[in-house]
């Protein structure tokens, strides 16, 4: 059983705390992953380069600086609670959809809300149509980043032309000096309907499958995490067949992938709704080689959404919904149309 009583080390600023099992307590560091889709979070700047018209101040959105200002000091709203209730620092690493370039992310993380975690950045601009990008936001105190390289999805259109979209941004490097993979992904939306856009998925995730294979073979206890806004559920062909991500941790390969988001899901469970149904897009998937608790490094603990009351839209056709930044081309103020998700590891103090 949990105590509630934490406090800092020096060497590795994580919370430890007791955890009692079977008549023995052990003490345990605490280390938090996160996703979250920050919808449509661009500057107000223009790209020629980018389908950016709709987000500048004179286009149809009157997206204004200080809506930007705005929508950021929300955005940092939530970014700075995520995890505090376990670790004052809260995430130690993040991935982010839905931003138009690094300035954004240099933005968010230079605001007072999150400054003085002296937060670092990767990011690559990828070849998208409506110009958003992946990101990796982390914390220089847990993770070090060694190599990283974006990911390119060779979508194509029905006629065979190039359909550019976001790159997988894959990123290596030592967590707490323990080596870890991350994959940050935005997988091509179901724009045309579920079916006829689900090879764009297929194809997304398998990119992600080979990388990992690749990785898995030289390693096979290599320790990674995929996590994104896959625009598909955890039971989709995509996540379940093209992954072979399993709801059981009992299924899973020593090479395997685990998405501990699957009974959620099956409870009605999401982190967007459309329709008045519940999706469960973001989604972090983890290797098999975090479920054993009796390792040296970190494992597996719990998967959760953050979801607080002031993040819902409390009136209108989308109450219950996360609360938007827009409805339709009118500003309403709110934080994104999705919930962040995050995974909590713990790794056993050495007495």
């Amino acid at each position: 059983m949990m105590s509630k009583k934490t406090f800092l080390v020096a060497f590795f600023q994580l919370v430890l705390f007791s955890w009692s099992s079977h008549g023995q307590a052990s003490t345990y560091k605490i280390g938090i992953v996160a996703f979250y889709n920050l919808e449509n979070f661009y500057d107000t700047v223009n790209d020629p380069l980018k389908s950016d018209e709709e987000f500048l101040p004179d286009g149809t959105k009157h997206y204004t600086g200080e809506v930007f200002l705005d929508k950021a000091d929300k955005l940092a709203d939530v970014l700075s609670q995520i995890g505090v209730d376990r670790t004052p620092d809260g995430w130690s690493v993040l991935g982010c959809a839905e931003i138009e370039n690094e300035e954004v992310l240099k933005v968010l993380i230079n605001h007072p809300k999150l400054r003085s975690r002296n937060l670092q950045i990767v990011h690559y601009d990828s070849p998208d149509d409506r110009g958003v990008d992946v990101g990796l936001i982390y914390n220089p105190k847990y993770f070090h980043p060694l190599y990283s390289e974006p990911l390119n999805v060779p979508l194509k259109n029905d006629d065979g032309t190039i359909r550019h979209t976001r790159d997988v941004l894959y990123v290596y490097g030592m967590y707490g000096g323990e080596p870890m993979h991350f994959f940050v992904n935005h997988w091509p939306s179901r724009r045309g309907g579920e079916e006829a856009s689900a090879p764009g998925r297929a194809l997304a995730a398998s990119i992600c499958k080979a990388k990992i294979d690749s990785i898995t073979a030289l390693n096979p206890d290599a320790k990674i995490i995929l996590m994104g806004d896959l625009n598909d559920d955890p039971v989709s062909p995509s996540v379940a067949k093209v992954l072979g991500a399993k709801g059981k941790t009992e299924e899973v390969g020593r090479s395997g992938m685990y998405n501990p988001w699957v009974d959620s899901y099956k409870k009605g469970i999401g982190t967007l709704a459309y329709n008045d149904s519940w999706n469960f897009f973001d989604q972090i998937m983890i290797s098999g080689a975090f479920l054993s608790k009796e390792q040296d490094g970190f494992f597996f603990h719990s998967a959760k959404i953050f979801h607080k009351p002031w993040m819902e839209q409390a009136t209108g056709r989308y109450k219950g919904y996360p609360k938007r930044t827009f409805d339709f081309d009118r500003y309403i103020g709110g934080y994104s149309d999705h919930f962040p998700t995050y995974i909590e590891f713990l790794e056993k103090v050495k007495n």
